[in-house]
């Protein structure tokens, strides 16, 4: 017999951690702010592409690369409880957040390195 309870159990722990990143520079407090539905995996792509010089922000990675990564903290600010339904699409979750925290801490200008829309 199949135990459901264990089943939804399983299933919620294997999700990879969802929700709102942000790297900071320490010297200057600039923040970039992003969403993952896998924030480890995220974030070890990011410093891979930061170390490599191809990340997709310009003015973080010349930042990044005048300075360091001792100079920036990369952090999980927020995350998504995981829902019992498996078919659950996070994506719109994912993107209310984002802009919470977007609002929250205005990233732009001398506070970030998004532009404004």
């Amino acid at each position: 017999m199949i135990n459901k309870k264990v089943l939804k159990q399983q299933y919620k722990e294997s999700l990879p951690s969802m929700g709102i990143y942000c790297i900071k520079n320490i010297t200057t407090g600039k923040v970039f702010i992003g969403k993952s539905s896998d924030l480890r995996g995220k974030l070890n792509s990011i410093k891979f592409q930061l170390n490599h010089g191809s990340f997709i922000n310009g003015e973080l990675q010349k930042d990044y690369n005048n300075s360091g990564e001792n100079d920036f903290s990369f952090e999980v600010i927020d995350t998504l409880e995981t829902k019992e339904d498996p078919a659950y699409d996070y994506s719109r979750d994912l993107r209310i957040l984002e802009q919470m925290w977007f609002e929250k801490l205005q990233p732009y200008d001398d506070a970030g390195y998004h532009k404004r829309k």
